[in-house]
């Protein structure tokens, strides 16, 4: 069902092959920064994706919320070695989101990024502000989605910058007019 008041449109749950559009046209107005979560395999590979679906859960324990999709394969290596780092982006990394939301086989040879024991995955040291070293705590299957619930075990900042944006299915800097 669909109602309108001026110029507004409401659509009802009896409208359901609509209303995933809606929602996604929804959510694509509530910008939100950008993140690259990454994490290595039990082969030591590397494994990232671009990622704006993270929040907050809880502040005591710290936990993150970090959703992806069912069938990534960056969600397999993830839930497998049980740790991943949230890399927040920084304004001036639009192209690294662009590449790790890219399907490119390669996207760890074209950035500059780090790894150690003590890391949840690898940090891309150039492209991100902080980054959060986490071990996944749960998970919970939604739809086409996996949440995954990640208790943040290590926290760096590695740049005093703005973050990078994204709302309205575009890339965005945060205004220094307020």
């Amino acid at each position: 069902m669909t109602v309108l008041r001026g110029d507004a449109t409401t659509m009802t749950a009896g409208d359901p092959a609509s209303l995933p559009g809606r929602f996604r046209g929804f959510m694509a107005g509530f910008p939100s920064g950008v993140a690259i979560v990454t994490t290595t395999d039990r082969r030591g590979k590397q494994w990232g994706m671009t990622c704006s679906a993270v929040c907050s859960a809880s502040v005591d324990p710290p936990t993150l919320i970090v959703g992806i999709r069912a069938a990534s394969p960056t969600l397999q290596a993830l839930l497998d070695s049980g740790r991943f780092a949230v890399n927040l982006l920084h304004e001036r990394a639009r192209e690294t989101a662009e590449l790790f939301a890219s399907a490119d086989p390669d996207r760890f040879d074209l950035v500059a990024w780090e790894h150690d024991s003590g890391y949840g995955g690898p940090h891309l040291y150039e492209a991100a502000h902080s980054v959060a070293d986490c071990r996944v705590s749960q998970s919970v299957l939604v739809g086409p989605q996996r949440m995954v619930f990640g208790e943040p075990f290590r926290i760096s900042t590695l740049a005093e910058t703005r973050p990078l944006l994204y709302g309205l299915r575009r890339y965005g800097r945060w205004s220094a007019h307020g």
